[in-house]
C-alpha cells in the first residue's frame, strides 16, 4: 500500500502529476460523451469553473504557474493501449462493447482542447470552449487539479511526522465510517468522490478501504482509472449537463419544455437496465415527473441529487405508483451531500419500499474537517459547468435554489416554462 504521507512530503508534480490518465474521470462522463458524440457532435459549448465557496481564495492559495503546468500536462495525455483495451473489451453494467468502435477511435486520438486561465481578484477564471464532446472531458480533471493543488498548498508547510499523524487520523475517520455502515441492511454504496477528492492517492485508498471493509455492499467507483486498477465496477449513468445543453439549444418555449425528455429519449435508444436512471431535478423534480411520458416510468430508477432527499424519494415513489409501477422493483440512488448518518437514516426509512442505493462523494474522499488549524482542509463547493451552448446561456434550476445557475432573466423564463414555484433554500453540502 502507498505511503501517502511520504508521497505528499516528496511531491514534485513532474513525477507525481495530479491527473495521470484521460480515464482518471467519472464513468458517466464517458457514457455521456459517447451519447453527445453520436447525437450532438457539432454543438459548440463553453464550460467554466465556479467556486461556490467564495471564502476560499483559490488564486491566493494556488500558484498560477503550477496550475498551468498541471493543465498543460493533462493536454499531453492520450489513452494507453491498456486503457483502450479495457474500455473496448470490458463488461460494464452487464454489457460488452459498451463503447462503440467509432467513438473509441475518436477517443484514442483525442487531445483535450486549449483552456483559458485568468486571475480575477482572489479567484481564478478557468474556461474551456470548443466542440461539446471534447470540452466536456475537461470538467472532472479540471476540478481534480484545483482541489488537489489546494490540498497541496495547505500541506506544503507540514513536516514528515505531522503528515503521518494527519493521514493516520483521516484514515481512522474513514474506517470508523465504514464500520458504522457494516451493519446496515440492505446496503449498496459506491464511491462518487472523484470531482472533489482530497487527492488521487487518497481516493484510491478510500476505495481500497471500502472494498475490504464493506465487501459486496461496496458496488464500485465512479472513477474509471481506479475501477480498472482495482478490478471493481465502474459506476455512473448521466448528469445535469445533458439536459442543460439540450435546453439551451431549444429554439422556443415549446422546444424548451420537451428538451429534458429529448435527452432521455436519445439515452433510451443506447442503454437499458441499470443505465436507465432518471435524473429529474435539473428543472424541478415534481414538474419533471408530472409531465413525463409514460415510457419513462418503465425505467429502472431515479437519482436524487438536490433538495430534501427523503421528500424527493417520496415524490418518485408516488409517481411510480400512479403510473402502475411497483416501487419495490425500482432503484432510488441518493447522491447529494451524503455522510454516514444520512446514509443510515435513508436506508432505514426506505427499506422495503424501494431499492435505495448511495453514491458517496466528497465526505468519503475529502473529509479532513477539523484536522488542521483554521480547518484549512475542509472540503468546499467547486464546480465546472456548461455555461453556454451555440452561444446561448445554459440554466440549471435544481430542487435547491442555492444550486441554481444561469442569467437571472433566463432563470425566470425556465421557472415559467417548467412551472417551478417557491423552493426551499437548503445549505449546499459538498
Amino acid at each position: 500500500m502507498v505511503d501517502i504521507a511520504t508521497r505528499v512530503y516528496n511531491h514534485k508534480w513532474k513525477i507525481d502529476p495530479i491527473v495521470r490518465s484521460l480515464i482518471d474521470t467519472d464513468f458517466y462522463k464517458l457514457l455521456m460523451c459517447q451519447s453527445v458524440f453520436r447525437n450532438k457532435p457539432d454543438t459548440e459549448v463553453a464550460f467554466s469553473l465556479i467556486n461556490r465557496t467564495t471564502r476560499i481564495p483559490l488564486a491566493n492559495l494556488i500558484d498560477e504557474g503550477e496550475l498551468r503546468e498541471q493543465l498543460d500536462h493533462i493536454r499531453s495525455l492520450r489513452l494507453s493501449r491498456g486503457e483502450s483495451t479495457w474500455l473496448r473489451g470490458n463488461t460494464f453494467y452487464g454489457k460488452r462493447q459498451m463503447f462503440r468502435p467509432d467513438f473509441m477511435e475518436w477517443f484514442e486520438n483525442l487531445r483535450l482542447p486549449a483552456y483559458h486561465l485568468e486571475r480575477r481578484g482572489d479567484q481564478y477564471e478557468l474556461t474551456f470552449e470548443g466542440s461539446w464532446p471534447e470540452v466536456m472531458l475537461w470538467e472532472i480533471p479540471a476540478l481534480a487539479v484545483l482541489m488537489e493543488l489546494r490540498s497541496r498548498a495547505v500541506l506544503d508547510g507540514m513536516g514528515r511526522f505531522e503528515l503521518q499523524v494527519l493521514y493516520a487520523r483521516a484514515m481512522t475517520r474513514v474506517w470508523e465510517k465504514i464500520e458504522r455502515l457494516r451493519n446496515v441492511e440492505p446496503l449498496g454504496i459506491a464511491d462518487f468522490g472523484t470531482r472533489r477528492r482530497h487527492s488521487f492517492l487518497w481516493q484510491d485508498w478510500c476505495v481500497q478501504a471500502m472494498m475490504e471493509g464493506l465487501g459486496k455492499k461496496f458496488t464500485g467507483t465512479s472513477n474509471c482509472l481506479i475501477a480498472m486498477r482495482r478490478e471493481v465496477e465502474a459506476i455512473g449513468t448521466n448528469a445535469h449537463e445533458l439536459p442543460m445543453v439540450y435546453a439551451a439549444l431549444a429554439k422556443d418555449d415549446a422546444a424548451l419544455a420537451r428538451a429534458p425528455y429529448d435527452v432521455l429519449s436519445d439515452w433510451h435508444e443506447e442503454h437499458d437496465g441499470n443505465l436507465r436512471i432518471i435524473l429529474p431535478d435539473t428543472y424541478g423534480t415534481r414538474g419533471f415527473l408530472d409531465r413525463a411520458p409514460d415510457w419513462l416510468a418503465g425505467w429502472t430508477g431515479i437519482r436524487i441529487d438536490s433538495g430534501d432527499p427523503a421528500a424527493a424519494a417520496r415524490i418518485a415513489i408516488d409517481w411510480w405508483r400512479k403510473r402502475g409501477e411497483d416501487p419495490r422493483k425500482k432503484r432510488v440512488i441518493f447522491s447529494d451531500g451524503l455522510d454516514v448518518a444520512k446514509i443510515i437514516e435513508l436506508s432505514r426509512e426506505f427499506a422495503g419500499e424501494t431499492n435505495a442505493s448511495f453514491g458517496w462523494g466528497t465526505l468519503l474522499t475529502n473529509d479532513f474537517r477539523g484536522l488542521v488549524p483554521d480547518d484549512a482542509l475542509a472540503p468546499f463547493s467547486l464546480v465546472c459547468k456548461a455555461v453556454a451552448a451555440n452561444g446561448r446561456p445554459t440554466v440549471k434550476l435544481s430542487d435547491n435554489p442555492e444550486k441554481a445557475m444561469g442569467p437571472p432573466d433566463e432563470i425566470e423564463r425556465y421557472k415559467r416554462v417548467f412551472g417551478v414555484g417557491e423552493q426551499e433554500r437548503l445549505e449546499v453540502v459538498v
